[in-house]
């Protein structure tokens, strides 16, 4: 019988699965017919288990434990997503900050934000709110280079994200961290204020010091928030968690109650009106898709 081997899907693509051993050349894999049957689809991401059949190819036999995945995109196992955010053209609507940082927190996934384009705008608006709040927070600019050594030491050993704006500059980004790479990159639009997408697939990247990173489309192809009750979203903004139980009232929604804990120190400066808006924002949004959920049952 062949022995099965162990390995890292590092890119998907028309049903192949490329399977990095460490050893050199990915295996270019198919996933075995028992994976449809229970349901099962590997994502780039996965640790597999795979055999090989020769000539550099094999057939991906099982899906070994994941920590946290991703539908959109399809990505599993994933330490942190870098968010590629601006206060230059494109500029960053915080909310989107939010709800991206929300979904990795529900993810049990690191998050950095990575404030680039530096050289045009140095965006203190944008560290003053992420900063505080306990997210590695970095200036960087892939076009003078500011920034890249401390990013380097963010992402190293670490499997990453990068997402953001279309046209923020995440492939700009990568090509920086590794010259060579040549991602395609996409152009501003100075009427729209956006990019054109130039990321088509999932796929991880080495990027040096142990770390690989994927280039994925913009947020608004991401998930679009965690799947939480609204019962638990403060759970996923981290400078809430030290004042939950403190409010007047048990099942405190902290948007507008009285004695709430979250809104007096949101009073206080403790916690920034941008945060808490975006929370509440995103309250709503899960209000409303639980009474859709039961709407049609």
């Amino acid at each position: 019988m062949t022995e099965t081997g162990t390995g890292r899907i590092v890119k998907s693509l028309s049903g192949f699965y490329y399977v990095d051993t460490g050893t050199g050349e990915p295996v270019t894999c198919r996933g075995r017919g028992k994976l449809r049957h229970q349901q099962q689809s590997p994502l780039v991401g996965d640790w597999v288990r795979f055999t090989p059949a020769g000539t550099g190819e094999g057939t991906v036999e099982e899906i070994l434990p994941r920590k946290n995945s991703f539908s959109r995109p399809a990505v599993a196992n994933v330490d942190q997503l870098v968010l590629i955010v601006s206060d230059a053209l494109p500029v960053t609507d915080p909310f989107l900050i939010d709800r991206m940082t929300a979904l990795a927190e529900a993810q049990d996934c690191g998050c950095v934000v990575c404030i680039n384009k530096c050289d045009l705008v140095r965006s203190e608006r944008l560290r003053s709110i992420y900063a505080p709040a306990g997210f590695p927070t970095l200036q960087v600019s892939a076009a003078t280079r500011e920034g890249l050594e401390e990013l380097k030491a963010q992402i190293a050993d670490k499997v990453s994200v990068f997402t953001g704006n279309s046209g923020v500059g995440k492939s700009s980004l990568l090509n920086a961290l590794k010259p060579g790479f040549s991602l395609p990159v996409g152009q501003v639009s100075q009427r729209l204020g956006r990019g054109r997408h130039t990321t088509r697939h999932v796929e991880l990247y080495p990027l040096g010091g142990g770390a690989l990173a994927a280039d994925t489309p913009g947020f608004s192809s991401f998930e679009d928030g965690p799947n939480l009750p609204k019962e638990r979203l403060a759970e996923v903004f981290r400078e809430f968690r030290p004042y939950l139980g403190e409010c007047r009232f048990v099942g405190c929604a902290h948007v507008k109650e009285r004695g709430c804990a979250v809104l007096r120190a949101v009073k206080e400066g403790k916690i920034s009106e941008s945060r808490h808006a975006s929370y509440c924002r995103l309250y709503e949004q899960a209000g409303a898709r639980r009474e859709w959920e039961q709407k049609n049952k």
